[in-house]
């Protein structure tokens, strides 16, 4: 049986890449930032990033309020998917103490940003994110990336990756029902 030297050298390519995208997973994964799991429980780190209209906003300012933190882009097509999910619990939720935080991690400009974000509908802040942020919540390399805080600002839950929005709700309810107790409205 004769070989196809092209067919060798393009099943050698793959086989390269994918070694070299496994590594560099995993070192990403050792990579500066907290290990895997160890955030959960532990207060979330606290930053301070420019909002699209130029204002600043710490998540520390949040205290009292559970809070879901979305790190997420516009070339992310597992984040246009959860983003209608978002304003519906933003508006379901809101009055009860909640608010979401987009936090946008791409390269995309300020005015690219806003122009999507109008276009989703999105009610809930937007934030331009910094890699140094990412890192303080263990490396967001994988888009959406999405916590959850309670009310007295500790990490309760962490997702990667698009989840059903029943996962979120059910975090969403665990971060209200935690910390400080706010009075609910009805």
């Amino acid at each position: 049986m004769k070989r196809n030297p092209l067919v060798l050298f393009f099943v050698a390519v793959i086989v390269a890449a994918m070694l070299f995208a496994g590594i560099r997973a995993a070192r990403n994964n050792r990579a500066n930032g907290p290990a895997k799991g160890q955030l959960i429980g532990s207060l979330a780190p606290d930053f301070d990033l420019q909002t699209l209209d130029g204002k600043n906003m710490k998540l520390s300012d949040l205290r009292g309020k559970a809070v879901l933190l979305n790190f997420w882009a516009t070339y992310c097509g597992p984040c246009k998917i959860e983003m209608p999910w978002f304003v519906e619990l933003q508006k379901e939720y809101g009055p009860q103490g909640f608010q979401i935080v987009g936090v946008a991690m791409d390269d995309a400009s300020t005015e690219d940003i806003a122009k999507f974000v109008k276009e989703m509908g999105v009610n809930y802040p937007i934030l331009l994110g910094k890699e140094s942020v990412g890192q303080s919540y263990g490396g967001v390399g994988v888009l959406p990336t999405t916590f959850f805080v309670d009310r007295d600002g500790k990490l309760i839950a962490r997702e990667f990756g698009l989840v059903s929005r029943s996962v979120f709700v059910d975090h969403i309810k665990s971060a209200l029902g935690q910390g400080q107790a706010v009075q609910a409205q009805k």
